[in-house]
């Protein structure tokens, strides 16, 4: 144990063949339950038991795998069975497998029985693909860092932290500009809602003249042109935001792809709940928008109109 190390864990590398001793193509990989401090919190999320527990040939699958708990998968002869699927990330770590150490080596030594991978003289009770290390408080991380490659041999440290930072910046970035071109159309959607509904109610003046001349009160009329606003508003919103859903859902993947970066959608009660936040939303913004039109058709000359002036 090097001064400066905080926590430490290992984690092991395997890849399945795609021949007949695998169920599945995939990445597998073994980590420590016990000291993991990478991928642990996202797998207790979805594995309910305890991770301590997990028994050999016990193994966890990724969300975009078509295996589920209590399935049974093949890799190099050996039979695995899934003990649960994990929440999904939209990242590479959907598409994996993980098992903990003694499952990953029972593994690698079917897989260097069967002559699939070349180990070499390498023992796989031994083997460790890479050696997670979280710096202890009070020490700078370049300065472990450089420690480490210059005298630990045959071991190369590298901060993984670049790359989380341009991820994060991208996203940053991509946030940012969704979050701008919201408030824009927001903008713009409140002017287009206020001019319509001051050119309707341009048109329907006679209208509601008449209705006053028959007896129906200025308040009447504001109630009759908010509630239209308020009910078109509610019936936009509903039918923009389920196609929305029709949209992002069966596409959610080529988004994911075209954008190079996690696309994530809520579950069903996320998205029931973003829908009628957004038909409030909807319902808000149209009685904002209509409340011009309402001033103009509660302050009509009932008498000026009826003579057939404009």
């Amino acid at each position: 144990t090097r001064e400066g190390i905080g926590r430490y864990s290992e984690q092991f590398f395997l890849a399945s063949a795609s021949s007949g001793c695998c169920s599945l193509p995939v990445q597998i990989i073994g980590f420590d339950p016990e000291t993991d401090f990478t991928i642990r919190p996202w797998i207790e999320q979805s594995f309910k038991g305890e991770l301590g527990e997990l028994g050999e040939l016990d193994i966890l699958v990724g969300n975009d795998l078509n295996a589920f708990a209590g399935d049974e998968l093949t890799f190099y002869g050996t039979v695995c069975k899934v003990a649960a699927k994990l929440e999904k990330t939209g990242t590479y770590l959907d598409t994996a497998v993980y098992a903990n150490e003694d499952t990953i080596r029972t593994l690698i030594r079917s897989a260097k029985e069967k002559g699939l991978f070349d180990f070499g003289d390498a023992d796989p009770d031994q083997i460790v693909s890479c050696a997670l290390i979280d710096v202890a408080d009070g020490y700078g991380i370049e300065d472990v860092l450089n420690d480490i490659n210059l005298h630990v041999r045959k071991v190369e440290a590298v901060r993984p932290q670049n790359i989380v930072s341009d991820v994060a910046g991208k996203l940053t970035g991509v946030s940012g500009l969704i979050g701008g071109l919201i408030a824009v159309v927001w903008v713009i959607a409140l002017v287009v809602l206020s001019l319509a509904f001051v050119m309707i109610a341009n048109e329907r003046k006679k209208e509601f003249a008449v209705m006053r001349a028959m007896g129906a009160s200025s308040k009447k009329l504001v109630r009759i042109v908010l509630g239209e606003a308020g009910l078109i508003s509610v019936i936009g919103g509903i039918s923009g935001a389920l196609i929305a859903v029709l949209i992002c859902v069966p596409f959610a993947g080529l988004m994911e792809t075209e954008l190079q970066m996690p696309f994530l959608l809520p579950g069903p009660a996320g998205l029931i709940l973003l829908t009628l936040v957004s038909a409030a939303v909807s319902a808000a913004a149209g009685l904002l928008s209509s409340g011009i039109s309402a001033r103009r058709i509660s302050g009509i000359d009932t008498a000026f109109l009826l003579r057939g002036e404009n």
